[in-house]
């Protein structure tokens, strides 16, 4: 794999893991506990998206070991 296509590779899975992370907080069991949550609970909408949030870390989970991955194998270790 080129340095290059590794590179975009990274990046595009920094973002699914930023997109995700988010995505798995806004889903969180605790939010309908909190102000914020009590008011989006009541919107069906949020209601189907909060049913996806063990769906979720199907997608985070390999996208960050794939990430780390490919960051410790083509930029090294940080320290």
């Amino acid at each position: 794999m080129s340095t290059l296509l590794a590179t975009r590779i990274i990046f595009i899975l920094g973002l699914v893991n930023s997109v995700t992370g988010l995505s798995i907080f806004f889903s969180c069991r605790c939010l309908p506990g909190s102000s914020i949550g009590k008011s989006l609970m009541k919107r069906p909408r949020f209601q189907k998206f909060y049913k996806f949030h063990c769906y979720l870390w199907w997608i985070f989970w390999p996208s960050v070991v794939i990430h780390a991955t490919l960051v410790f194998i083509y930029l090294g270790w940080p320290f």
